[in-house]
């Protein structure tokens, strides 16, 4: 069974002058969205204690019928907390935190449709009260996930696990903060390309909230050393709560976008950094950088033009098949989709 269009608005692109039609699939916040290479699209939000998943099989135009994967007690929501989502050509993979610290954990097997639940990602009980974190996966069924984790002095720092079949390996630290811990309150990001793990997180030096960036070359096993991404630096007190996003490329390039006082950047790692526009709450899939500015919501991929999507929160993005990005976000306590082509001049 397909949800047809709920309702439509009709948004005027303020860069391109295109009509987009936006669809409402369900209530629900923090969306999350993911394609695999047959082009089936899996979406993921949470309702108060509830996890739900949609698909769609024709390129994002309709998703099926939400169903319930689980209920977390006292599952974190909102401010980029939520259920997250990652696919491999075999599985998804949802986590989801509670407010006592646990990291919950399911899998669905793409052949039988069926949700398996998983043991507690994080072995150290409570340790993961922030309820910040994300997940990934690489084409060989290995899923990847990072959080913020206070199991040592009850001090956040950036711990990681992974999945292979159905058991999270042990906890380890892949970055632990010279001084005693990193930014409390930002979610660190994860990304995966064969045995290439990229995590980007924002540090707390000497009174400094900058973004770093920690690679492994084998699956996780190790993580070389931290480094800062782009040149500026933001002394600030307090959380700005905005972590960022990062995509790996088909040539293991990392690519990161992320904000500073208010203005949002795109670097690479050793590289100066580029001014993309105004704005806050980062993010980055491929090669599609997304943010958002007042309620509006933007997208811009590669060397292309600033494009408005809509507007409210929680704004996630995947490229389709024919040239088609869609997007997915928050609007009203409802989640909203839409697809639109993209606006990228040559690379």
């Amino acid at each position: 069974m397909k949800i047809k269009i709920a309702f439509a608005i009709a948004l005027i692109s303020t860069c391109i002058g295109t009509v987009l039609s936006q669809n409402v699939l369900a209530p629900g916040e923090q969306p999350q969205v993911t394609v695999d290479a047959k082009g089936v699209v899996r979406l993921v939000y949470g309702k108060e204690n509830q996890i739900f998943f949609s698909t769609s099989g024709d390129n994002g135009k309709s998703f099926s019928t939400p169903q319930l994967v689980a209920e977390v007690n006292e599952m974190h929501l909102g401010m980029t907390r939520g259920p997250q989502l990652a696919t491999s050509a075999s599985y998804s993979v949802v986590t989801a935190m509670d407010k006592k610290g646990n990291i919950h954990s399911f899998r669905q097997d793409h052949k039988t449709g069926k949700w398996q639940k998983l043991s507690l990602i994080n072995d150290a009980d409570g340790s993961a009260p922030e309820g910040l974190m994300s997940i990934s996966s690489n084409d060989k069924d290995n899923f990847y996930a990072v959080w913020l984790d206070l199991r040592e002095g009850r001090k956040n720092n950036i711990c990681f696990s992974s999945l292979s079949g159905t058991k999270w390996s042990a906890n380890k630290f892949a970055y632990k903060s010279p001084e005693s811990h990193v930014c409390e309150c930002c979610k660190p990001s994860i990304s995966v390309k064969g045995k290439t793990v990229s995590i980007m997180f924002r540090n707390w030096l000497k009174g400094s909230r900058d973004l770093y960036l920690t690679t492994s070359s084998n699956g996780g096993i190790s993580f070389n050393d931290a480094q800062k991404l782009g040149n500026g630096t933001w002394s600030l007190q307090g959380c700005p709560m905005d972590g960022g996003g990062l995509s790996i490329d088909d040539h293991n390039l990392v690519r990161t976008a992320w904000q500073r006082d208010g203005v949002v950047y795109y670097s690479m790692p050793g590289q100066q950094e580029q001014r993309i526009s105004d704005g806050r709450h980062v993010g980055m899939n491929g090669s599609i950088i997304t943010w958002q500015k007042g309620a509006d919501l933007l997208i811009r991929e590669g060397d292309g033009h600033e494009q408005k999507v809509g507007e409210g929160t929680a704004l996630e993005v995947c490229e389709l098949k024919n040239g088609l990005i869609l997007a997915v976000w928050e609007k009203d306590d409802q989640i909203v989709f839409t697809t639109l082509s993209a606006n990228k001049t040559a690379e």
